[in-house]
């Protein structure tokens, strides 16, 4: 390989495409992939057919990718990526090194929305939006299909929300917390009541209760439902998660980030999970008991709802922080025993321990809440972690989550199929 010296040997020069590439070390063809993903720019100089590059501008690139071969930094050719907001080891979560359950037990979900975003305590946080901005979301929520699902409703009232922000594609750090302070709000506001007159209070957990059940809350129903909100603020690269750091990579603006989680959130792999968990929990509690419940699902060849987390060999943490205030909810008491009928029942096949969508549907099933209801407190819980996973990720360098496909097809040239 030739020598080329550094930028300063060579004030003002511009490198080949020849040049350019061996001193990033890849092809020719590479190179103009790093132009057309905006990592690199190219020109033609005046009379010339041939592209060239700036030096300073592609030793910069060099280095980075360096960085990146040594795992300083996230690669766009590796699944993992690095972040500062959610570790699990043990069968614990933290969030910024703080456990998240104990953040749960002792802060609102505005709080420690805050916490993930911005790493600094905020007491009394309280999100609220412009009342032009709800009058738009509803609008649009309110024109879909009185069949529309809830996740549907939230996406629509996020891309309305969008729509109405003419500065959304400002990506600096207090624009994008400006963003999911008042995006928060909107899906919560935009979703029709159950029952009108019944949404008020300054707490989000308040205002989203009455989206959820025509029942009258009670101080300890609403604390499960507040932590519950905190708990599920963050939970890693969950898919939505990685589909939010993907458009966010591409610099997509932060409602779309969050179209994007919603998205896949409504996959029936993802944030279809504790609405599964409340329907066998239904059954159970219809039969009186969950022998042959349990019966009919293995007996499908599915698993059982609402039990057992890849990341966790032991107790799913946050189920064990929602069972212990569902004790304290009187009427949740009968779901509770049918979940711990499920488990006692299961652990004869599998020793699964609860997770948090068994958690989720014992106080959606208690609480006179539909099958969805966990969905759509799961989505705007998450919410919270999107924008902070968008904020992250609008400080690495653009575009770097483009992993490159290994094509299994038939090698060209192939004649065109009569």
């Amino acid at each position: 390989m030739r020598d080329h010296g550094t930028a300063q040997d060579r004030p003002g020069r511009r490198l080949s495409t020849k040049e350019t590439a061996e001193l990033l070390g890849v092809k020719p063809e590479t190179v103009y992939a790093y132009v057309s993903r905006g990592l690199l720019s190219s020109r033609r100089e005046p009379g010339g057919r041939a592209s060239t590059f700036d030096t300073k501008e592609v030793e910069s690139l060099a280095r980075r990718n360096r960085r990146d071969a040594a795992g300083t930094s996230g690669s766009a050719n590796d699944l993992s990526v690095r972040t500062r907001l959610t570790l699990i080891e043990q069968d614990r979560y933290y969030f910024r090194g703080v456990d998240a359950t104990e953040l749960a037990a002792r802060h609102s979900y505005e709080e420690v929305a805050e916490w993930l975003w911005t790493g600094r305590p905020a007491p009394g946080a309280v999100f609220t939006a412009p009342a032009s901005t709800v009058a738009v979301a509803r609008r649009a929520v309110n024109a879909l299909s009185e069949h529309a699902s809830p996740t549907d409703r939230l996406r629509v009232a996020a891309i309305a929300a969008a729509a109405e922000d003419p500065l959304r594609f400002d990506l600096s750090e207090q624009a994008v917390l400006g963003t999911g302070r008042v995006l928060i709000p909107t899906l919560v506001a935009a979703l029709p009541p159950v029952r009108p007159g019944h949404e008020d209070g300054p707490r989000l957990a308040q205002r989203l209760w009455g989206r959820l059940t025509g029942r009258t809350p009670d101080e300890a129903s609403l604390r499960v439902l507040d932590t519950a909100l905190a708990l599920l603020a963050d939970h890693d690269l969950a898919a939505s998660t990685l589909a939010v750091r993907v458009a966010a990579s591409a610099r997509a603006h932060a409602y779309a980030a969050v179209s994007a989680g919603l998205g896949v959130l409504e996959g029936p792999l993802h944030g279809a999970a504790s609405g599964l968990a409340h329907r066998l929990l239904l059954d159970v509690l219809d039969q009186g008991t969950a022998v042959p419940v349990i019966a009919d699902v293995l007996r499908a060849g599915r698993s059982v709802p609402g039990l057992g987390h890849r990341l966790y060999t032991g107790e799913d943490p946050r189920a064990r922080v929602l069972f212990g205030l569902l004790e304290q909810v009187p009427r949740a008491e009968p779901a509770l025993l049918a979940a711990r009928d499920i488990v006692t029942t299961t652990a004869r096949h599998a020793p699964l321990h609860a997770n948090v969508d068994l958690a989720l549907a014992v106080f959606t099933a208690s609480c006179g809440m539909p099958a969805t209801a966990g969905e759509t407190i799961f989505a705007v819980a998450r919410t919270a972690g999107w924008i902070a996973h968008a904020l992250e990720e609008y400080g690495e360098r653009p575009l770097r989550m483009r992993p490159i496909g290994h094509y299994a097809g038939p090698r060209p040239p192939q004649p065109m199929p009569e």
